[in-house]
């Protein structure tokens, strides 16, 4: 399975905010799109960093509640691990396991054009094994 059967199901839709936000706007913009982070991006296309709940947390944790006016660009991750359409689901399931990253920008010609999360390949890797324990069931009913 590659990384574009996972966007083609669930859409490529990105929530992005600019480098020059707030931290106060990132947390509404993932609490209006229910989600866990957001990539950095000066205009939607390219890719500056990302920001994640974690983020948060870690830099309020030192800060306080001032760390809501500061802006996004200081808490982020600069260096964003990318992946292509056409990349292999369980590449990139080894790649977050071990570095430990949750969510993964998808890239065509340097525009972003998706994310996938961990969640997302865990629902490939279950849907998977249920396509395949389908195929053997009625394999071993026809027998």
């Amino acid at each position: 399975m590659r990384i574009r059967d996972i966007l083609r199901r669930k859409g490529d839709a990105v929530a992005t905010v600019r480098p020059g936000s707030t931290v106060r706007e990132l947390l509404a913009t993932l609490a209006e799109h229910n989600i866990g982070a957001v990539v950095v991006s000066p205009d939607g296309v390219a890719i500056g960093g990302i920001a994640s709940e974690r983020d948060v947390v870690r830099h309020m944790h030192r800060r306080g509640a001032a760390l809501l006016d500061a802006p996004v660009s200081e808490i982020m991750t600069a260096e964003v691990r990318t992946c292509g359409p056409d990349d292999e689901v369980d590449g990139l399931r080894h790649v977050m396991t071990e570095r430990r990253i949750r969510h993964v920008p998808v890239v065509v010609n340097d525009r972003l054009v998706g994310i996938v999360s961990i969640g997302d390949i865990v629902k490939s890797a279950i849907d998977e094994l249920e396509t395949e324990r389908e195929y053997l069931v009625g394999y071993l009913q026809q027998s």
